[in-house]
């Protein structure tokens, strides 16, 4: 299916790993014009240099932490004509609620919600222009089933889900669509990175802590297991592209099936 991304300029924030890395995949090989965001130069020239093989449209790089007013201003100034924003930046960090602190809170709102609202911000008056536009939220299930070990972390991607529903109801009855993509637990490098270690530290295999993952932490999973980054990517595409005019203030679950509604 040609999703009519062809020559749209996409940023993705936080893309040389993980989910975010896979949706410059997708667009690339769909012929779109990508940059590529990380924060430091060398980790943005080892992504695109990966990418560069299956590329079908122009790759370009911008190293800074797009958490920073000022770096987003940047941003803004050096591609202002952006048609694809997608708000991927976030981090995330497993601890008991009494040993999370006001700056950590601080530093997960300002990194996770406040970096996607500036972008966001800074983008859509062009859009206006255009009438024409795309902002996607890399949102989670942990902003709908927020998680006991993240409490902090979940309350960003609740609140990524309220700024998307808002900013999609004030550009009503435009070209531009808002949405938020609610990923599972994703095999992204940070969780890969994360479980190895949790895995070892029990002297388990990832198999084995996969398989008892979604036993113990996460049962209402009905795929029972991780997602790929490249399942998550496919929905986010999609998402972008003109194709899916029609879907817009959505909360779009790519998470096997751990939020236990129909709805």
């Amino acid at each position: 299916m040609d999703l009519q991304l062809k020559d749209k300029l996409a940023l993705v924030t936080g893309s040389t790993a993980g989910i975010g890395y896979a949706i410059s995949e997708v667009f690339a090989k769909e012929g779109a014009k990508v940059i590529i965001n990380g924060r430091s130069q060398k980790a943005v020239d080892d992504a695109i240099a990966k990418l560069k093989s299956t590329a079908q449209g122009e790759l370009m790089g911008f190293a800074g932490d797009l958490s920073n007013a000022a770096v987003a201003e940047e941003i803004a100034q050096t591609h202002p004509g952006v048609d694809i924003l997608i708000n991927n930046l976030g981090i995330f960090e497993p601890v008991a609620f009494e040993e999370i602190s006001d700056d950590d809170w601080r530093r997960f709102f300002e990194m996770n919600v406040l970096s996607g609202v500036r972008l966001s911000r800074l983008y859509l008056p062009v859009m206006k222009e255009r009438n024409w536009g795309r902002i996607i939220f890399i949102s989670s299930e942990s902003g709908v089933q927020i998680p006991a070990e993240m409490i902090h972390y979940g309350m960003t991607k609740t609140a990524q889900l309220a700024v998307s529903r808002g900013l999609a109801e004030s550009v009503a009855g435009t070209g531009i669509t808002v949405n938020s993509v609610l990923p599972g637990p994703t095999r992204s490098r940070g969780v890969l990175d994360f479980v190895d270690e949790l895995a070892k530290q029990e002297g388990k295999s990832f198999e084995e802590f996969e398989q008892e993952f979604f036993l113990k932490v996460r049962p209402t999973s009905l795929i029972k297991r991780f997602a790929t980054t490249h399942e998550v990517a496919t929905l986010v595409a999609y998402v972008a592209s003109p194709l899916a005019s029609a879907t817009t203030g959505a909360a779009l679950r790519v998470d096997g099936g751990i939020i236990k509604s129909a709805f």
